[in-house]
């Protein structure tokens, strides 16, 4: 690799960081890293603040423990290598909800983000069509082929399962509508099944059997104890790059030896010359910057939609909450809250002795943004209004709110994603080596896949520059 090669990470959320993170790691000595944020803080959409005196995540609240293998999830492997691997807090109540037919009912074990491998384990809440569900004679799926997770479970099982199951777990992690998610992108495991097994509850479960199998009880989520801001704070720190707030880059050049960027204002622009350059921004603003770099690759990247949502976190005095982590909803209960937490049952390390609880509302479906154009006070008062509804009883007045409001917040994947991912990549790869992507807008919305992405992007930039210093 290039003595003294230097390299531009622009973005400071989790992605960029584990970037970071993994150049000093990986790269040789005298390498330099930048990144770039435009932003006055890293983070991205890992947030902690406070309510009522309480740390409270105004973003993404933990992580996978686990990756599909078996192994520590990337996230819980960036949280060891910045030094928090003892400091990760597990949730104290597991056990969540769905709201139908006018009451909270458990969600059923044994699912797969709610698509059922037994159809008898979902009659609490869901009633499935039993007699669509025949072996064809061939998969389900051709190998090339990607479907809308909806369109094949609605085929299989009937329209119940995915308005009360399927639709409300895809929308409490991307606020999107599981008629529109690619099932390869959303449940990959699920898809590498349906194009082997002739069944889809066959395909279920012979993906839960592929998966490593966990011990009785083992934890399944985690966060850092003290909040994720803390995870951002280490991994900044660890990477001993340089960090740059407010810092926003207009532009992008390709030079005979590297890169130049264009930071700053119009009027007093700043040219800085780098060797390689790691874009781990949203697809939008990446789309602007590559449109002069490879108007073809920008035109992919820039057609990627997003899902806005807010969170809605109330402090109330000593409520009657159901013993539960929380609740989904579906949309066919035509509210605006889609999910609910229970922070204080939720996490044992956030009770408080004075009885005081923390509940945060997710609100934003996909395609649902005008509804989030109200003021803060008017979405409060909703939010509070229709959990009352969906507990069954009148919740007291809150002593504090904070409204948290993440536009275009949660990238869709349409069928067909990450095929139009691989072509972009291998385009870039082609025309310019020393640019790479990394994102939720690729990979994944999840802390653990954010990470990855950003690890995965850092190893492609060094072997670019010429292979490891490791």
């Amino acid at each position: 690799m290039r003595t003294g090669a230097r390299i531009a990470v622009l973005g400071g959320g989790i992605a960029g960081l584990a970037a970071a993170v993994r150049l000093a790691d990986r790269a040789p000595a005298g390498t330099s890293v930048t990144v770039y944020e435009q932003s006055g803080a890293l983070g991205g959409k890992l947030r902690t603040g406070e309510v009522a005196g309480s740390p409270v995540e105004f973003g993404a609240e933990s992580f996978l423990v686990r990756d599909p293998s078996g192994g520590d999830s990337a996230a819980v492997g960036l949280a060891r290598r910045v030094g928090l691997g003892d400091a990760l807090a597990h949730p104290s109540t597991g056990q969540a909800a769905i709201a139908v037919a006018g009451g909270l009912r458990p969600i059923p074990g044994g699912t797969l983000v709610g698509v059922p491998g037994d159809l008898d384990r979902v009659a609490t809440v869901a009633t499935p069509a039993r007699d669509r569900d025949t072996d064809g004679g061939r998969p389900l799926l051709g190998p090339d082929e990607d479907v809308a997770v909806g369109a094949l479970v609605r085929r299989r099982f009937g329209d119940q399962v995915v308005d009360r199951l399927v639709d409300p777990m895809l929308g409490g992690v991307y606020a999107g509508r599981a008629d529109r998610l690619s099932l390869a992108a959303t449940m990959p495991a699920l898809h590498r099944a349906a194009r082997v097994e002739h069944t889809l509850t066959g395909a279920v479960r012979a993906a839960q059997a592929a998966a490593a199998p966990r011990t009785p009880g083992a934890p399944v989520f985690a966060t850092p104890a003290g909040g994720m801001t803390r995870l951002v704070e280490a991994a900044a720190r660890a990477s001993g790059a340089t960090v740059r707030l407010g810092a926003t880059v207009r532009e992008i050049a390709p030079t005979p030896t590297g890169w130049r960027l264009v930071v700053g204002p119009t009027r007093d622009p700043e040219l800085v010359e780098v060797d390689a350059v790691l874009l781990a921004v949203p697809a939008r603003p990446a789309a602007r910057l590559l449109a002069g770099v490879h108007a073809g690759v920008a035109d992919r990247v820039g057609a990627l939609d997003y899902a806005s949502v807010a969170l809605v976190t109330l402090a109330l005095p000593a409520p009657a909450l159901p013993a539960l982590s929380g609740f989904l909803v579906p949309a066919e209960a035509g509210t605006l809250v889609k999910a609910s937490t229970f922070f204080t049952t939720k996490w044992g390390h956030l009770r408080r002795d004075d009885g005081v609880a923390l509940v945060r509302a997710s609100v934003g479906r996909y395609g649902e943004e005008h509804l989030l154009q109200r003021p803060d006070e008017e979405l409060t008062e909703t939010v509070h209004r229709e959990l009352s509804g969906l507990l069954g009883a009148r919740l007291p007045a809150p002593l504090a709110g904070h409204v948290q409001r993440w536009g275009g917040a949660l990238p869709q994947y349409p069928p067909g994603h990450l095929d139009r991912v691989a072509a972009v990549r291998a385009a870039l790869r082609a025309a310019h080596p020393t640019l790479a992507l990394a994102g939720a807008g690729y990979d994944g919305v999840g802390i653990p896949a954010c990470v990855r992405s950003g690890e995965t992007a850092a190893e492609e930039i060094i072997e670019s520059l010429g292979g490891s210093g490791a």
